[in-house]
């Protein structure tokens, strides 16, 4: 028995391989299309009709390749018929959200869970938006700091004005605000010395009003000893006159004992010897 597959296949003699009839013709241009077989990635509804398709129903579908890239990833397009009124319906891939995105044709039924998922932020996203939100803040960062820089040059501008405002009047002044303020501090001065010379007078004035005067007391000369020793020899001939003066005398003398207990009521009882 023959093998069924051969290795190698049988040429006449008289076969002349030029004499194959070959087709020459332009290379076709435009996308590249390939026939596939598929199944139809989401539930869709046809516009034209108003057929529903199921997710899962297969076709037989044109696979076209798209000049799209979404970073290295080429874009497919697909092209089925309706099984109802064949309206064709055009979808695509979508690798930014791993699904498939209805172009034309059809419509694509509500589906609860894939609109929660995007509504969720991706990582690109998130980070798109903490890139304008670091912008932003670096903007307004920039904004506050020129606004301060601002106000504080306003600041020092007007302090030098008012410093050279000060130092003309100063100027024009001159030798009349120093005899000015010289003539306030005599002023000065001569009120405080009169407040003291009041403050004075009213210390050696008595109650009544008169002024205090101070005694001097008269040194005694020689020709005064004589009255003064009369006077004192009258003093001793009037304590002579006077005998009913004790005269002072020094020994102790022994004080009465205090009976408390007669104080308290209480009486002794008489001795018995």
């Amino acid at each position: 028995m023959s093998e069924r597959k051969v290795l190698t296949k049988y040429y006449p003699p008289d076969f002349d391989p030029s004499k194959i009839a070959r087709v020459k013709g332009p290379k076709p241009t435009g996308p590249k299309l390939q026939t596939v077989r598929l199944m139809a990635p989401f539930s869709m509804k046809c516009l034209a009709c108003g057929e529903f398709i199921y997710k899962g129903r297969k076709f037989n579908a044109r696979k076209e390749t798209t000049d799209m890239k979404y970073y290295a990833i080429t874009i497919y397009r697909f092209y089925i018929k309706c099984t109802r009124c064949s309206g064709e319906i055009t979808f695509r891939t979508d690798p930014k959200n791993m699904d498939y995105e209805c172009e034309k044709g059809a419509k694509r039924n509500f589906e609860p869970w894939r609109e929660a998922k995007l509504a969720e932020e991706t990582e690109e996203e998130m980070l798109d938006r903490l890139e304008r939100e670091e912008a932003e803040r670096d903007a307004m960062k920039e904004l506050e700091k020129k606004t301060v820089d601002a106000k504080t040059e306003m600041q020092i501008a007007d302090a030098l004005d008012e410093i050279r405002m000060r130092n003309a009047r100063n100027e024009r002044t001159g030798k009349e605000a120093e005899v000015e303020v010289k003539d306030v501090v005599d002023e000065e001065r001569v009120r405080q010395d009169k407040e003291d010379e009041e403050a004075a007078r009213r210390a050696f004035m008595g109650g009544t009003g008169e002024k205090i005067k101070r005694i001097v007391e008269e040194e005694q000369t020689p020709t005064q000893a004589g009255p003064s020793t009369s006077t004192s020899s009258g003093s001793s001939a009037s304590v002579a006159a006077n005998p009913a003066v004790p005269t002072p005398t020094f020994q102790r003398t022994a004080k009465k004992k205090k009976d408390f207990g007669a104080a308290l009521g209480i009486k002794k009882k008489p001795a018995l010897v």
